[in-house]
This record gives C-alpha cells, sequence and structure tokens, in this order.
C-alpha cells in the first residue's frame, strides 16, 4: 500500500530524515517511534507532500511526489496531525462534517453518528466550538474528523501529546478498533502505548533507523533505550561545556 524508498529531507543545511525505508501493507499498523528530534513527524509530513524530499514514496504504485497534497487525500490517505488543526472557529460537528468533504466519493466505515458511539464525551459538546474544548477533546475531534473521511490509510502524529492518562486510554482504545480495519503509520514517543496496536515499529534516532521489528521483538525496552541512548550520547559528546570554577 505505502512503499518509502531512501527517504531524505532536509531544511536547510540540517538533515532531519537520513534514509529511511519502511512499508505499510493492507491490516498493518506500522509504528515511527523516537525521541523528539528524531524525525518522526517529518516523515508524516514528506508522505503528505507538506514538505519537499528526495528518495521515493509510492502509495498503490502511484509517485506521491507528483500527487501533491490534495492528490494523497483524494487517494484516502489522511492525516491528523500533530497540535490536531481544527477550525476553531466551527463547532465540534461542523468540524467533524469537514471529515465529509474529503471523503472524494468514497465509502467509509463510520459516520459522524459512529464518531459519538467511539467519543461519547463529544455527544454534550457538539455545539461547542472547537476552540473552547480541552485538548483531549480536540484530540477526539481529530481522530474523529479523520475517520469520517474514509481513510484507505491513516497518518497519526502524536495522538497521546498532552493529554492526560485517562483522554489518552480512551483515545488509544479508539485508535486499536479502527486497527481492525484500517491501516495506520502511527508516530509516537509513548512507546508502550504504541506497541500495543502496532503491528511492526522502527525507531528512529536523529533522522536514521536505529531499531526496527515486530512489536513483540521491540517490547524489549533495554533494546529501545539502547537506542535512545545512543542519540543522547552523540548529542552531549557534540556540546562544549566550560571549565568549572
Amino acid at each position: 500500500m505505502l512503499e518509502i524508498k531512501n527517504l531524505r529531507v532536509s531544511y536547510g543545511v540540517i538533515q532531519a530524515v537520513k534514509g529511511l525505508s519502511l512499508a505499510v501493507t493492507e491490516h498493518q499498523v506500522i509504528g515511527i517511534l523516537g525521541a523528539n528530534g528524531a524525525g518522526k513527524t517529518t516523515t508524516l509530513r514528506a508522505i503528505s507532500g507538506l514538505v519537499p524530499y528526495e528518495g521515493q514514496i509510492l502509495f498503490d504504485g502511484a509517485d506521491c511526489r507528483k500527487l501533491g497534497v490534495e492528490g494523497m487525500v483524494r487517494l484516502g490517505v489522511i492525516h491528523v496531525p500533530e497540535g490536531r488543526r481544527l477550525f476553531g472557529e466551527l463547532s465540534v460537528h461542523e468540524n467533524l462534517q469537514v471529515g465529509l468533504v474529503a471523503r472524494v466519493g468514497r465509502s467509509s466505515m463510520y459516520e459522524i453518528d459512529d464518531v459519538y458511539d467511539l467519543f461519547p464525551a463529544l455527544i454534550p459538546l457538539r455545539r461547542r466550538a472547537a476552540w473552547a474544548l480541552s485538548g483531549g477533546e480536540q484530540q477526539m475531534v481529530a481522530v474523529g474528523r479523520a475517520l469520517v473521511a474514509a481513510p484507505r490509510l491513516l497518518l497519526l502524529d502524536e495522538p497521546s501529546l498532552g493529554l492526560s492518562p485517562k483522554v489518552t486510554q480512551t483515545v488509544y482504545r479508539t485508535l486499536g478498533e479502527v486497527a481492525s480495519n484500517t491501516p495506520m503509520l502511527l508516530v509516537e514517543q509513548q512507546t508502550s502505548l504504541a506497541l500495543k496496536i502496532c503491528t511492526r515499529a522502527t525507531v528512529l534516532a536523529a533522522g536514521s533507523s536505529v531499531l526496527e521489528g515486530t512489536a513483540a521483538e521491540l517490547s524489549d525496552r533495554t533494546l529501545l533505550m539502547d537506542s535512545y541512548m545512543g542519540q543522547t550520547i552523540i548529542h552531549e559528546t557534540d556540546v562544549q561545556f566550560p571549565d568549572r570554577p
């Protein structure tokens, strides 16, 4: 379904992603794990056509570089970005209706009423403006809007970021249900959460894949911590500390 070959993304002289290759097939949830600055968000932005890149990204065999942002949405690649990006002046229900526009004639497993079933906390808030919602409520709306858009592939960027443990559990419980019928590429820092719903995952450090495997294999937290600490040690050795008086 999605194939990434030797992806490279740079911001000026800073290379954010360095030769990443991965694939997502139908019925898979692939995780991209790593610390801040590892290149996770940049990878999703490249897939969606939001940043220029080198290498190749294919979706159903089509060259994503030629499709652009709108073309990717038409094919059913739906992105839930970090920060939710809701329309602040629109109500909860109106934000969910925006997802209908992105369907482009595709049939969907989720209607707006299904979103309210998945997230009952939104029912009394349906007329409230998005700017007046809590972070957790906004995340529920963002995920719900993406589901209404009939995703063939769901890109999720840090869905647990800034959420309380209770809301995080609600969001991930829903994602676990969705994973049974919708392929996902999931970016997450909380590895224990991600590995509960992922089929496979790759760990990024400083833009490169340093570890990959099945969820069961990556549940070995020693290996995960080794990959994170490797990145930290590299950064610390680049810093010159002044002599103490």
